[in-house]
């Protein structure tokens, strides 16, 4: 049996278009029930340099948004995009922009316990759909206890200093490697489709990354 095909998809967990290529993602795959996949979330972080408790979401949009009349339109095409996708944003419900290091860290810690893929839906459907504040360590630790990890061992380890140094120099390697926004996926390692293309793009890739490595393989 062949490996599985590796995806890597950097991300941040407050970018919509991160949550949208997420599930184009997932809609690419299930089209294909026969691709063994391994998507590893690698974390990215928008703006790191926000205090830890975040700061107020309209403020922090009304400086990176100078014209109101865009920053609508930009809100009413994205949850038109997500609707059409199935899901459901409701970004004008958001009230904090965090920072999202304690988030990264916690998908780090699903990550160990082969939760990845079941903590992932449930944080971000929190962010977009219901305005939580995931930059809130009880925020997290609730929403980690709904997908089977220790809540107490989460909050205790957010308390900390677990992995704050990881997922920062995972962060500046992408950097470094040219990623300057995201999501970006990388496919088994050999090329990277950058932003929250169609599910039919994301699965032109899937089937180019196997074509690639069937290729490769000895005869």
């Amino acid at each position: 049996m062949s490996a599985p095909l590796k995806i890597d998809f950097i991300a941040d967990v407050v970018c919509p278009w991160c949550y949208l290529g997420w599930r184009r993602l997932q809609t690419a795959l299930a089209a294909r029930p026969e691709v063994s996949a391994e998507i590893a979330w690698r974390p990215y972080q928008l703006a790191p340099d926000l205090p830890e408790e975040g700061i107020d979401r309209a403020e922090y949009y009304r400086m990176r948004f100078r014209d109101p009349k865009q920053l609508e339109e930009s809100r009413q095409m994205l949850e038109g995009l997500a609707r059409d996708e199935g899901f459901e944003m409701n970004l004008g419900d958001i009230a904090r922009m965090p920072n999202t290091l304690a988030a990264q860290r916690l998908i780090r810690w699903a990550q160990g316990q082969g939760r990845q893929n079941d903590l992932l839906e449930p944080l971000m459907r929190a962010y977009f759909r219901d305005g939580r504040d995931i930059g809130d360590p009880q925020v997290l630790a609730d929403i980690a206890a709904e997908v089977g990890l220790d809540r107490l061992l989460v909050l205790e380890l957010l308390a900390g200093e677990a992995d704050k140094d990881v997922v920062r120099r995972e962060h500046q390697v992408a950097v470094e490697a040219g990623v300057s926004g995201v999501p970006c996926m990388i496919f088994d390692g050999k090329f990277a489709v950058m932003g929250a293309e169609s599910s039919d793009r994301l699965g032109r890739a899937i089937d180019h990354a196997l074509q690639q490595r069937a290729e490769a393989a000895p005869t």
